[in-house]
């Protein structure tokens, strides 16, 4: 018998349908306060939003209608958030914004290790959130006009966002796939944590460690040994280099490898 959060034929061509008008959000919070504010400032913003209070429901309502993006409580009765984020991304790649009411940077880091495009710490402004949604919903639109690039046995094609290695297909998240197109198209050019958030996340500011972990998860895709990465190789003092010819050791002892 199918399972509740089986993705099936009617919800994804919901999705393509809502995709081609409207963006469907999906709100994951067991808090109703909170979960109200947030689907009503999404839905006075013109989002299509869909609200579920745990995670089953969630998985449940994103097989009925497939979201562009989903806003996710890292706290959720019975199944968490982590648990959720890997369950629908194992149907299909969809943008994950996710919420979390602790402060310990060890939860935010585990929401981007399984895959969360961004996240925000409660309590938060509704409205960040919302520009975070623009944010990552922009750059998750295929941009047809980019021609495809290659570089180090790497292949991108934004226009189908599509990733190879030596001819085998990438599993990157959108945030994954940004960072490594940015890199692929300087080169030899070191650029600091801060430049990265700016170039590839679009924000001013923001925790730093969102470019870390996500620089950390690349190389696990693209590298042949990631733990001696030699194509995304970290610069001491300063930040990271894409070096396509692989050649220079990994200057190490920056503390932000």
């Amino acid at each position: 018998m199918q399972q509740p959060y089986e993705l099936t034929e009617a919800g994804a061509e919901a999705g393509a349908q809502a995709t081609a008008g409207a963006a469907r959000v999906l709100v994951v919070d067991d808090d109703p306060t909170v979960a109200e504010i947030v689907a009503g400032y999404l839905d006075r913003a013109g989002y299509l939003v869909d609200h579920a209070g745990d995670g089953p429901a969630a998985l449940t309502r994103a097989a009925a209608h497939w979201p562009d993006l989903v806003v996710l409580d890292l706290m959720l009765p019975g199944m968490d958030g982590l648990e959720v984020c890997r369950r629908l991304r194992g149907h299909a790649p969809v943008p994950v914004i996710m919420l979390t009411a602790r402060g310990d940077e060890d939860d935010r880091i585990l929401g981007l290790e399984v895959g969360a495009d961004d996240y925000v710490t409660k309590p938060f402004s509704p409205r960040e959130l919302v520009l975070r949604v623009e944010s990552v919903l922009r750059r998750s639109r295929p941009a047809p006009a980019d021609r495809s690039f290659s570089s180090a046995g790497l292949t991108l094609d934004p226009g189908a966002r599509r990733a190879t290695k030596d001819g085998a297909e990438l599993a990157l998240t959108l945030r994954e796939f940004d960072l490594l197109a940015f890199f692929l198209r300087h080169p030899g050019r070191a650029y600091g944590r801060e430049d990265l958030m700016r170039a590839v996340w679009g924000w001013d500011f923001g925790d730093l460690s969102t470019v870390t972990v996500h620089v950390r998860r690349l190389r696990a895709k693209v590298e042949d040994d990631p733990a001696r990465p030699r194509l995304i190789q970290t610069v001491w003092g300063v930040g990271y280099r894409f070096e396509p010819s692989g050649q220079g050791g990994q200057e190490s002892r920056d503390g932000v490898a």
